[in-house]
């Protein structure tokens, strides 16, 4: 897979990409992260990217002209077209689903906003998808970027030690995961269940499924939505 990054700060990306999951993931030849910076397209010595909106309001408007310089620059860096992505709050919701979708495609191209937003041109033009990571507003896209590369390149097939780590975290079943224990089998009072002690496996994973759902059921009700209960 290759993901390509355009933005106003690929400094931002450097300490996350270089340690942990995402770095071995480079290392081993799993995934190409590049960045590229969106101010060296815009053809003046004051690197200007943004203007005030028409029609008046606050804020400013990052213009459509050196996003399409880089863009266009960046898509012939790979045969691979890939799916365009706008990182804003007005797009479709990213969830886990969304991360198993884009890990299947072997191109990202993330296109990461400042200021008051994008001109509209720029969806229109490029054809790309809006993601938005949550319903609240950031200083810019980079940190969605980052969200969304660290989801989808640890279900990426290699990414992980363990390949069945991706199956049994929380939304991969559409609920949250079951608790987790480990050494001391008592911490100050508080003892690890017999059922995980006992060694049978199928009552484990009972255990397990119920744990999910209670927890689903308390914290995050509205995930059960469409699930057949009687599945678990």
């Amino acid at each position: 897979m290759r993901i390509d990054v355009l933005t106003l700060f690929p400094q931002a990306f450097e300490s996350p990409l270089s340690c942990s999951i995402l770095k071995r993931a480079q290392d081993n030849g799993l995934v190409e992260i590049a960045l590229t910076d969106i101010r060296d397209f815009t053809g003046d010595s004051y690197r200007k990217v943004d203007d005030r909106p028409y029609g008046g309001g606050p804020g400013m408007v990052m213009m459509a002209r050196p996003v399409f310089d880089c863009f266009e620059h960046v898509e012939k860096l790979s045969n691979e077209r890939g799916r365009v992505i706008l990182l804003t709050p007005q797009g479709q919701k990213f969830d886990q689903a969304k991360a198993r979708q884009f890990s299947v495609d072997k191109r990202l191209i993330l296109i990461a906003g400042k200021y008051e937003g994008f001109d509209e041109r720029i969806r229109t033009g490029l054809g790309a998808e809006q993601v938005s990571i949550g319903d609240y507003v950031l200083n810019g896209g980079e940190l969605a970027a980052m969200v969304i590369i660290d989801a989808v390149v640890r279900l990426l097939d290699g990414a992980l030690g363990d390949e069945d780590s991706a199956k049994d975290e929380s939304f991969s079943e559409g609920l949250l995961e079951y608790p987790h224990y480990t050494r001391p089998e008592v911490f100050r009072g508080m003892k690890v269940p017999d059922v995980l002690l006992s060694g049978d496996h199928a009552k484990i994973a009972e255990w397990r499924r119920r744990q999910a759902l209670e927890r689903t059921k308390k914290q995050r009700p509205d995930l059960l939505k469409g699930i057949a209960l009687e599945e678990y």
